[in-house]
């Protein structure tokens, strides 16, 4: 399923990419922290890269989610792995069920002694699977992050479901226009670490600095660690805290999803603006049931589409993880490299009502 056409789809990617900005942390978002060393996106650049090889058959691609029990993520992996049986390869998803900073590292130790091609991770911290994954790079195997970033030097690419900027200042837009740019608003994140959600949120405090909210408040970030009844809890605990509050924005699916269960039963369902990230799947029936009016997401079956296509170039030698080359991602067609080392997929698309139904993901 597609939410844009090819063609319109590398325009996005290739501006986006060539504007994309430096930063802090991440990912399904930016990059991150500058970590101590060269490597990863900037040593790519010294690799020498022949865009005309083939992609080589018979590639093993690791996807490492998170944690493996998350349904978004694992749409994008699915999508990764079959992507693999149309270039040769074989692809498989493994990872811890807890989605903790260091959860990671030891399925990464693992994926090296099995001498993968290509290991594909969504970090659960931006540090703290840097060791391993540069182990990794040494012995040639490809590390692709993908949804959330690791450190710069940790990984040769980062595939970026949209621009960070766009994703959390627009988060804001559709809520402040929601609730007339008025009253208390919270954020219902994942984990603290996690480089993705930390990105979008602090560019939802720039957007949120801005003349146009000077009567919204932001008066707490709260943490649901991508769990689904801590996330319910947590949005129990906000509405108990700050019962006047007049809008809710999870960044997060299994966040989302949570908090709309909970809205839905109780007497602020209608009161309550709920708006964030998440699959049309989990969120039809609270559409449809009024809780909430709109929510956003990229294709995750893309994202993990185009990552597949990534690492497979890289582990093809088609391209280094350097700025400016061009790689094709079979029926998504050509895909740029940007600063960093980032790729980007296109642009998130809007849920509501009127076109929620067309969607099964």
């Amino acid at each position: 399923m597609m939410l844009r056409t090819a063609a319109g789809r590398r325009a996005v990617a290739t501006a986006a990419a060539a504007v994309s900005l430096t930063l802090a942390l991440t990912a399904c978002s930016g990059t991150t922290k500058d970590s101590a060393g060269s490597g990863g996106a900037k040593a790519a650049g010294s690799a020498k890269a022949d865009p005309d090889a083939p992609l080589k058959k018979g590639l093993k691609i690791a996807f490492l989610p998170k944690q493996i029990n998350n349904p978004y993520e694992k749409i994008v992996d699915e999508a990764g792995i079959e992507a693999a049986k149309e270039y040769g390869g074989t692809g498989k998803e493994v990872g811890p069920s807890d989605a903790n900073a260091s959860s990671q590292v030891s399925y990464i130790n693992t994926l090296i002694q099995q001498r993968q091609d290509a290991i594909l991770l969504a970090a659960n911290d931006p540090n703290a699977v840097c060791g391993p994954l540069k182990q990794a790079m040494k012995k040639d195997i490809k590390v692709v992050a993908y949804d959330s970033d690791t450190a710069k030097d940790c990984r040769q690419l980062f595939i970026n479901q949209a621009s960070s900027e766009e994703i959390g200042r627009s988060l804001v837009q559709h809520l402040g226009k929601q609730i007339g740019y008025k009253g208390k608003v919270a954020i219902l994140s994942a984990t603290q670490n996690a480089t993705n959600q930390n990105t979008w949120i602090e560019f939802m405090k720039e957007e949120l600095k801005l003349p146009a909210y000077k009567e919204m408040e932001l008066v707490k970030v709260t943490y649901g660690d991508d769990a689904d009844q801590k996330s319910f809890q947590q949005t129990q605990g906000l509405m108990q805290a700050y019962p006047d509050l007049k809008g809710i924005i999870s960044p997060t699916t299994v966040g989302i999803a949570a908090a709309a269960r909970y809205l839905s039963d109780s007497s602020y369902k209608g009161k309550v603006v709920l708006n964030g990230l998440g699959t049309p799947n989990q969120m039809r029936k609270y559409v449809k049931d009024g809780t909430v009016e709109q929510f956003s997401l990229w294709n995750p079956e893309e994202l993990g589409y185009l990552g597949s296509y990534a690492a497979a170039a890289l582990a093809s030698g088609q391209i280094s993880g350097a700025e400016g080359e061009k790689f094709k991602a079979g029926k998504l067609g050509e895909y740029t490299i940007g600063k960093d080392g980032e790729v980007i997929l296109g642009e998130p698309t809007v849920f509501d009502s009127g076109n929620i139904d067309t969607f099964d993901f």
